[in-house]
């Protein structure tokens, strides 16, 4: 696997709340991890949802010794999910914070995806295809056929999510695998590139010939281009070897 990420604050925000984490080594039982997070709360609240979130996985992870990836990812979310909410429990200054997460590892050809929220999962081998499904009221909206897909991009209630990491005592992920093809890549990120760019122009983007960081760097400038009006985090991973 061959990664870059990048994260950017947007045009209209004054702190960013997004926090990425890439790494094409291992990290513990993981052979490699990408995770984006989206965090949510009051000032400087969402910022340390997110950033915490990841960097506690991380650390947990670096722990871990080898087992299958999804009791793996679960187990550690769940500590993470607990550490946020206590936090947010004891500092006044962090009350109510959460954060989205979704993160992914590919091991021996196949992608083990875990996700929470509305930060998204997309696999691309010449078409894009979104993995994940958003945790969000819209989505629980267009799956009970109230609105149509098409009206949901524009919804006044798009950014209302009914699942966030640290909000509860306890978490429920969802979870996806993914065949890797070779030359195949993933893409992570947060709302503040979907809510800018649609899934047409994503496509015609990782369809270029370029890099893992000019693919980041594209999607970065297509949202801001369009508005920029949320913070954008953007980790590409690709399949380079087949293996």
């Amino acid at each position: 696997m061959k990664s870059f990420g990048m994260t950017d604050i947007g045009r209209k925000r004054k702190v960013n709340q997004d926090y990425l984490f890439f790494s094409d080594e291992p990290i513990g039982c993981f052979p490699n991890l990408y995770i984006v997070a989206d965090g949510m709360g009051g000032h400087k609240a969402g910022d340390k949802a997110s950033s915490y979130a990841v960097n506690r996985f991380v650390e947990l992870a670096k722990k871990e010794k080898k087992e299958l990836p999804f009791l793996v990812m679960e187990r550690l979310l769940n500590e993470v999910n607990e550490a946020v909410y206590e936090l947010s429990c004891k500092e006044e200054q962090y009350a109510g914070m959460g954060t989205t997460f979704v993160a992914a590892t590919v091991v021996d050809k196949t992608a083990y995806i875990m996700n929470v929220g509305d930060s998204r999962l997309y696999y691309f081998d010449g078409k894009i295809r979104q993995v994940t499904m958003d945790h969000s009221l819209v989505e629980e909206l267009v799956r009970a056929g109230e609105i149509d897909r098409s009206e949901s991009r524009n919804h006044p209630q798009k950014n209302i999510i009914t699942k966030a990491v640290g909000v509860a005592e306890d978490i429920q992920p969802d979870f996806f695998i993914v065949d890797m093809e070779e030359g195949s890549s993933l893409l992570l990120c947060s709302d503040g590139l979907t809510n800018m760019v649609d899934d047409e122009k994503l496509e015609e983007i990782l369809s270029e010939d370029c890099t893992e960081e000019e693919y980041a760097g594209k999607c970065i400038e297509e949202a801001l281009f369009y508005g920029g009006l949320d913070n954008i985090a953007v980790v590409i991973a690709r399949n380079r070897s087949g293996r």
